[in-house]
């Protein structure tokens, strides 16, 4: 029986994995080098083993589909989040829960080792350093919420001649503010969520943008359907059952035309090519600035000379002054021996992408460790949720091969989706995976029986934005709020709009919301269903 939990990190991950811990009852320590909010706490430099971010950098999921299930954010914070509010919203929940209390701060964790007896106990060793003395703690169990974007990944082995490149070179985490950069020919290599940032900040600033990427990528921008935040319309669990019962193919030209209406993505050479794709970005500016020309997209770069680079299409940029490398992270835990864990980021290693499937006691929680399209904070605080029910023996897990199972299906879903799982088990169906952990510790809402006996809530959960609250409505840890939390979600997405006093608004929103989001599939559901009719 567990009692004792190490966590590592108190970003979103450990805060909400020290809450769950409380609520089953467990005695919590969590380790943090420096302050709480982890990548969301901005610093001016960029310190090795810690996040990093730009000053600029904002929530690309709204407020209401990244709120924590019982503690919504607050009505007037903005629907996409800076930094700076983000962190407050942290802080807030912190000390509204009381966390602190079980945090040590400026305490590095050094290494995490099996106790001598760990195929008995499970127990884990840790051993810590702050006020430059080590202390060793004994712990039932052991959180990682240590996040994913501490190790910059920067494959220069890839790129023949960048060591003879004369001009700054600069890895994203390394940006904090467009100053320096006036004047200067930019090249900017990967087209994820920083890269895109980064591009369309830097082009009113340097006098040429290049944004290099292999592949293509779909762009969403937050402003969505009738100006409501893209995620409360995209993100349903009506929509994920659509998806789930059409054929694959269909899916797919859905999804396309879906991107396609914002804006022709074959028209700005970077829509996704054959089956290989990667989750969506999140930007608005960047079709704008390509039509200005202040960005221009270029493929693969294969070559770098002293001041030019050389792209896979045969043409040739002269004159780079600085390249920034927004190629992501690789996934580290310096702390942990490698014989703890066998990490393979194709086929994957973490049961429900949270407990190692060889580890021969599962006391050890990989947290936030995902790369979802939705809310990783919801994600993260129900891993959270369902890691200490299992801590607690509240869950049993299956056998090694069932478990071993579980990642081979996931791969097949990775390729089928993605076209390739190579480097990617942190991807998943996020509506399915989120309802398959509530589903296994109980806290999943059954929206049959909500029909029958409250409906108007029922249509909400399976029509309205996926949000955490849902995951408070019944079952360990119920909230008595979460259907208050629900009913009035719309409110406080327009709160923050409707900011020169009280006004009349021009039409019901509930009208608006149903046109929007309901009306329309469920036309598409009846003549689906007449043409099955008819075919039967």
């Amino acid at each position: 029986m567990v009692k004792t939990v190490g966590i590592i990190g108190a970003g979103v991950s450990g805060l909400t994995a020290i809450k769950s811990c409380l609520e089953e009852g467990l005695q919590p320590t969590c380790f943090e080098r420096n302050d709480i909010g982890g990548l969301w706490n901005f610093r001016e430099d960029s310190e090795d083993g810690r996040p990093s971010i730009y000053k600029s950098l904002v929530s690309n999921v709204s407020k209401e589909t990244m709120s924590f299930s019982d503690f919504p954010i607050p009505e007037d914070f903005p629907n996409f989040l800076p930094h700076v509010k983000y962190l407050e919203y942290c802080k807030l929940y912190a000390e509204h829960f009381q966390l602190l209390k079980y945090i040590k701060f400026k305490t590095v964790v050094c290494s995490v080792e099996k106790h001598l007896d760990f195929k008995q106990t499970g127990q884990w060793v840790v051993i810590t350093e702050s006020d430059d003395k080590k202390h060793t703690t004994i712990f039932d169990a052991v959180m990682i919420c240590s996040g994913q974007h501490v190790d910059p990944l920067l494959p220069m082995d890839a790129f023949p001649g960048i060591n003879k490149f004369k001009g700054k070179i600069l890895h994203c985490r390394q940006y904090k503010r467009p100053i320096g950069f006036d004047g200067k020919k930019v090249l900017i290599i990967g087209m994820g969520n920083s890269g895109v940032d980064l591009s369309t900040e830097l082009c009113t600033r340097a006098s040429q943008v290049y944004l290099s990427t292999k592949r293509g990528v779909w762009v969403l921008r937050r402003l969505g359907s009738k100006g409501y935040p893209y995620d409360v319309l995209l993100l349903t669990r009506y929509k994920s059952w659509i998806q789930s019962i059409l054929p694959l193919a269909v899916s797919q030209w859905l999804f396309k035309k879906q991107m396609n209406n914002q804006f022709n993505h074959h028209l700005y050479d970077f829509e996704p090519e054959g089956a290989m794709t990667k989750e969506p970005l999140v930007n608005e500016e960047l079709p704008s600035r390509i039509l200005s020309g202040s960005i221009i997209m270029k493929p693969g770069v294969i070559k770098f000379m002293e001041t030019s680079v050389q792209f896979s299409d045969g043409t040739t940029v002269d004159n780079i002054d600085i390249v920034i490398f927004a190629t992501g992270y690789n996934l580290s835990f310096p702390f942990l021996d490698e014989s703890v864990i066998k990490m393979d980021n194709s086929k994957g290693f973490l049961y429900k992408k949270i407990i190692p499937v060889d580890i021969e006691k599962p006391t050890l929680a990989f947290i936030g460790f995902i790369q979802p399209v939705g809310s990783i904070m919801v994600a993260a605080e129900l891993q959270n949720r369902w890691a200490t029910r299992l801590f607690k023996g509240l869950l049993e897990l299956p056998s090694k091969d069932e478990m071993k199972n579980y990642l081979v299906s996931d791969e097949k879903f990775r390729i089928k989706w993605f076209g390739s799982a190579k480097e990617n088990s942190r991807r998943m169906n996020y509506v399915a995976y989120l309802d398959e952990l509530a589903s296994q510790i109980k806290v999943k809402p059954n929206i049959l029986k909500l029909l029958l006996t409250d409906p108007v809530l029922a249509l909400k959960v399976f029509f309205g934005p996926l949000n955490s609250y849902q995951y408070r409505l019944t079952g360990p840890g119920k909230w008595a709020g979460a259907r208050d939390a629900i009913m009035t979600q719309w409110d406080r997405i327009e709160k923050p709009l409707r900011t020169r006093g009280k006004r009349e608004k021009s039409c019901s929103p509930v009208l608006t919301r149903l046109s929007l989001s309901i009306l329309p599939w469920i036309f598409f559901l009846v003549i689906s269903l007449l043409a099955f009719w008819i075919k039967s």
